[in-house]
């Protein structure tokens, strides 16, 4: 016998009452991942074979007074380290059980998303502001 009521069943909501919210998300991530995929395989086809200042070139190269691919690439980063931290959270939610490292490897890879993140962004506001 459950004690939810059938409306909260109903709703889908798991017991951190955010099972719909974090479906969603890893499935909005998944969808602005494949247009930014596309161009990220075609930047890099584009670029095989090119030296170092050719690429730094391309990622400051300005559309409309903007780094269009410095942006797009930065835009490719931040949304697959933030797919790549809800997928990871959901195996860690599902196939870690003690209570202490389920904390522990959330909190990890949070912490390593943020920093990968953090890291990329300003490698390319400096790549965008040098050239």
């Amino acid at each position: 016998m459950s004690m939810e009521t059938p409306l909260h069943r109903v709703q889908g909501l798991g017991p951190a009452h955010a099972g719909v919210k974090h479906f969603w998300r890893e499935r909005v991530t998944a969808a602005a991942l494949v247009p930014l995929s596309i161009w990220f395989a075609w930047a890099v086809l584009g670029l095989v074979g090119a030296n170092e200042p050719q690429v730094l070139t391309f990622l400051a190269r300005s559309s409309f007074g903007v780094p269009l691919n410095a942006i797009l690439l930065g835009a490719f980063i931040v949304i697959m380290v933030y797919h790549m931290a809800l997928g990871l959270q959901v195996v860690i939610e599902d196939y870690v059980h003690g209570e202490g490292a389920k904390i522990f490897l959330l909190l990890a890879t949070r912490a390593f998303g943020v920093a990968i993140v953090a890291v990329c962004v300003y490698a390319l506001l400096s790549i965008a502001r040098a050239v």
